[in-house]
């Protein structure tokens, strides 16, 4: 049997040739550079045990992932770890190249950078619960974790375009519509379907799956580097702004932000 470690922030199960990584910072399981580095670690451990054939990735708590949890000063707790935003990315990046499919169980709020780890597994179970945002420009910011690329790819530019320049919320429902969820599950079933799907690929061969995926993904990863390094550095620059700040500001106070374009 494959030992994975002690994580602090998430938790491993195993089920046959499925592996169950859970994230454990409810109720919104807010993300730094440490959890991204502990799952990339988790699935890179799930990729190198020949057992395992498929992962399962969800969270407890009310939310998926509300994204990164940013102070009233406009920084967020990914760039206060180690190496801040670029070490982030690179740990984004780790996580696109991993070789094992994944499902998402998506139950609640998956927002800004949630939103991106979301779009890392191949598959997402979603509940009627669901909410999906790139609220990027509600903060007085720009898209990150790939999403510029990945989001696309997956519902097309017209509406990506739409849920960036917006920062609304798209609920489960429009979510399968648009392709953005694959399958919409009631709340108390939403763990068991995305184990089950699992389960289904698990049951295939597991050489004609790898090789299957890698094909199908084939340059993701590389294109998903493309799009941090640019995103990185738009961030960087609307990080210094006024804009940036009161995005922030009145996210935290709950108001509409009153931006000046500064």
């Amino acid at each position: 049997m494959t030992a994975f470690p002690a994580y602090d922030d998430i938790g491993v199960a195993i089920d046959s040739h499925v592996a169950t990584i859970e994230i454990r910072r409810p109720p919104h399981n807010f993300f730094d550079y440490a959890l991204i580095r502990q799952i990339a670690d988790a699935m890179e451990t799930v990729d190198a045990a020949p057992g395992l054939r498929c992962a399962v990735l969800c969270a407890q708590g009310k939310s998926f992932c509300a994204g990164a949890q940013f102070s009233s000063d406009g920084t967020s707790s990914s760039q206060r770890g180690a190496g801040g935003g670029e070490h982030l990315y690179i740990e984004a990046v780790r996580l696109f190249s991993i070789r094992t499919p994944i499902v998402g169980a998506i139950q609640g709020a998956a927002i800004g950078g949630g939103l991106g780890l979301a779009l890392v597994p191949d598959f997402r179970v979603a509940a009627p619960e669901a909410r999906f945002a790139a609220n990027f420009t509600r903060l007085g910011f720009h898209p990150g974790f790939g999403l510029t690329h990945t989001l696309p790819a997956l519902v097309g530019q017209q509406r990506a375009a739409l849920m960036f320049y917006t920062s609304r919320r798209i609920r489960g429902e429009e979510a399968a519509e648009w392709g953005l969820a694959d399958l919409l599950v009631p709340l108390a079933e939403l763990r068991g379907a995305a184990q089950a799907l699992a389960a289904e690929i698990a049951e295939n061969s597991p050489l004609g799956v790898v090789e299957t995926r890698a094909t199908m993904r084939r340059g993701l990863a590389d294109r998903v580097r493309a799009a941090t390094d640019h995103e990185l550095a738009v961030q960087t620059r609307l990080r210094e702004t006024e804009d940036f700040r009161e995005g922030v500001r009145a996210v935290a106070e709950r108001r509409v932000p009153n931006f000046r374009g500064v």
